[in-house]
Parts: structure tokens; C-alpha cells; sequence
């Protein structure tokens, strides 16, 4: 009966000694060279330049801004100032409502960015949208406003709205986030020279107020706009 050695011996070719003339490496040992040598490749590849650019935004949430900008590097002065509001206002006065919804808007954070993904928009856009509209949904009875008019954690209006869904579920985001990017959208075709914070804010201005109602960059809700991208830096810095 063969033993394990003479197997060995039969199933691996004998050559010459390595160094000899004539000596040519049996095939699997180029073959592991090989497969070494690209293993230390891609293991110094990896070392070297980490993979930061992922495509998904679940793994690095601060690289993922969607298609409309990059709020982080948008100017905005926050809530303005005036008579009225003397210290809740400016970036602090934005951070401060920013950060007493926050615990709401945890419980959604999923949710917002799932929908977010799905209509190429910053999650931390739609957490400062629903945070200045609704407070998270804590100030809303049975997801209407006190008016009895405005439906849902993004608050459309009936009037010019057919809300559907309820009113902090995955359908009414969907709807409402797909009227956030439409109104961007409607805001670029209609002033194409404006820069890509200016149809950002156009949109956001148009999502409360309507495409129409802007006809200058001058007609732009510069107290509503300019919160929500404050609270949106907010959030973003906080995972959103």
C-alpha cells in the first residue's frame, strides 16, 4: 500500500533543484506566488487608501448629501433676528428648537433616511423640514395642526394637497418628501442660471409656499429657508 509520503511524491513533479539551469517552478507554486502577490497588493491598497467614497450612505452619513446640494457648505444665518425674538435666534436660536426635537425625530431616523435614499434627498433636510414644521409630531393632535388644515410630520397642506397615509408613517413621507423634490425640481427649470443653493432654497420656499409664488430670488422665505438648512447642519452633525 502507497504511503502518504509516495502519494505526495507521485502527485507533486520532480524537478530540478531551484537555481539549477533549466529549473522551472512546479505550477502550483506559481500559482500561489501569484495569488500571494495579489493578496499583499490588495491588502497595501486597502491600507493605504481607505474607502471612503462608498456608495452607501448607511456607512458614512456625513459623505451622503443627495442631489441637491450639500447643505454643510451652504451659508445661512439661522432664525432671523429681530424686535420679537432678541435670543431665540440666529444658528444658536435654530440648534436650540433643533435639539428639543431631537428625541422625536430619533424614533424616525430610520424611516427618513430610507425615504431620503429613495428620493435622492439629505436625510438631514427632511429631519429639519419635519422639526420646523411639526416639532417631530409632538405639538400635532391625531396628525393635524391646530388649524385642523395641515396633515402629517411634513404638514401638507389639504387645501392644495390629497394627503394619504398616516400621518407619521413611510406613505405620507414618501408623498411629502416626492413634493419637496418636485418643487425643487420646478425651481430649477424655472431660474436654470441660479446656483444649486439657490434652487435648494428656492425649493424649500416653493414646498411651503408654492412654485408660483417665487418670481425673484427675492420672493425666497428667507426666515423659513434659512432654520431649516441651520437645523439640517444641526442634524446632520448628529447622524441624520
Amino acid at each position: 500500500m502507497a504511503t502518504r509520503s509516495s502519494i505526495l511524491a507521485w502527485e507533486i513533479p520532480q524537478t530540478e533543484e531551484p537555481g539549477a539551469v533549466g529549473y522551472e517552478p512546479p505550477p502550483t507554486m506559481l500559482s500561489f506566488a501569484l495569488f500571494g502577490g495579489l493578496f499583499v497588493l490588495i491588502g497595501t491598497s486597502r491600507g493605504s487608501h481607505s474607502f471612503t467614497h462608498t456608495m452607501s450612505p448607511r456607512l458614512h452619513f456625513r459623505l451622503y448629501h443627495g442631489c441637491y446640494g450639500d447643505v454643510m457648505i451652504m451659508e445661512t444665518p439661522g432664525i432671523p433676528c429681530d424686535n420679537t425674538r432678541m435670543i431665540a435666534c440666529g444658528i444658536r436660536g435654530s440648534e436650540m428648537f433643533a435639539e428639543m426635537d431631537l428625541k422625536a425625530l430619533q424614533s424616525y431616523q430610520i424611516l427618513i433616511k430610507e425615504i431620503g435614499l429613495r428620493h435622492c434627498v439629505d436625510p438631514a433636510l427632511i429631519a429639519a423640514i419635519i422639526s420646523r414644521e411639526s416639532h417631530g409630531g409632538t405639538i400635532l393632535l391625531d396628525g393635524w395642526d391646530h388649524t385642523g388644515l395641515k396633515f402629517g410630520l411634513m404638514q401638507l397642506d389639504k387645501k392644495i394637497h390629497h394627503p394619504v397615509g398616516t400621518w407619521d408613517g413611510k406613505e405620507h413621507l414618501l408623498q411629502a418628501v416626492g413634493i419637496l423634490t418636485d418643487s425643487i425640481k420646478a425651481i430649477q427649470k424655472k431660474f436654470p442660471s441660479w446656483s444649486v443653493a439657490q434652487h435648494l432654497k428656492g425649493g424649500l420656499s416653493a414646498f411651503k409656499s408654492g412654485t408660483e409664488a417665487i418670481a425673484t430670488s427675492a420672493d425666497i422665505q428667507a426666515d423659513y429657508v434659512n432654520d431649516v438648512l441651520a437645523r439640517a447642519k444641526f442634524y446632520k452633525k448628529r447622524g441624520f
